[in-house]
């Protein structure tokens, strides 16, 4: 199964840039979308069909024009869960989940701490999403949880590890992602490429990705128990339809 995660910073601006014909060129048998900025109604869901993606699932915030996760499979799922049952972070479309005979896959977006009450919101969101996910291996053990989590792990993520006092690597968020994935969770990538220094996000300013100054923000997470069966794990930076780029992941 080839699966792909891309915060796309609004879908309908991505399918303006040509998301459309990357999708079909890249061809994953799932795609998770972050920050789609949209409700289902305001999209041509054909045009996802007409690219091979029949079954599309939609989970927006209450706000318009504001995050929102999807997940689109070439494959209809056995099952699909929207949200967590969690209030404080449903609201906002945060989480979704297709479930398979072999794998399961979410497409989450961790929020960013752009503000003090928004740091606040992601470190209650950050404990909140560890003890669900942690409950929810018990009776789905094979889980690939993809998306943006908004924070750089090691200083080899980040290319300025300076950047300590700044959300996203705060040594705090640093923390939570180790312990994160020490309770049962493979960095797919960091697994499979342990030198690699590639970012998936750029600001867009100050020319940073012509530069190269990104941060590697987002993840496909494998659940421990699904580790052999990790065969390829790579960042698609040539994808240009975000200030993110796709991240992609193969399972047996």
């Amino acid at each position: 199964m080839k699966i792909i995660s891309y915060n796309v910073n609004g879908i309908r601006a991505a399918i303006n840039k040509g998301f459309m014909d990357w999708l079909v060129s890249a061809n994953p048998d799932v795609i998770c979308l972050q920050e789609i900025k949209a409700m289902k109604e305001q999209l041509d869901v054909s045009l996802f069909e007409d690219a091979g993606y029949k079954y599309h699932y939609w989970f927006s915030a209450q706000k318009k024009g504001y995050s929102g996760v999807a997940i689109l499979c070439k494959e209809e799922p056995n099952h699909i869960e929207y949200g967590t049952g969690i209030e404080s972070m449903d609201f906002e479309g945060r989480n979704l989940r297709v479930d398979y005979d072999t794998v399961s896959v979410m497409s989450m977006y961790l929020p960013s701490g752009t503000n003090d009450a928004r740091l606040s919101f992601k470190f209650n969101y950050m404990d909140e999403i560890k003890e669900y996910l942690t409950n929810l291996r018990e009776s789905i053990p094979n889980l690939v949880v993809c998306g943006d989590y908004n924070i750089c792990h090691e200083e080899i993520d980040i290319h300025n590890p300076k950047m300590k006092g700044v959300s996203g690597f705060l040594p705090e968020e640093r923390q939570w992602l180790g312990e994160f994935i020490n309770s049962g969770f493979i960095d797919s990538f960091r697994h499979l490429n342990a030198e690699l220094q590639q970012y998936s996000w750029w600001s867009y300013r100050a020319n940073a990705r012509a530069n190269n100054k990104g941060w590697r923000l987002d993840y496909a997470m494998v659940s421990q128990p699904m580790q052999d069966r990790i065969t390829r794990a790579v960042i698609l930076s040539e994808a240009v339809h975000s200030d993110h780029c796709p991240i992609l992941v193969e399972i047996e």
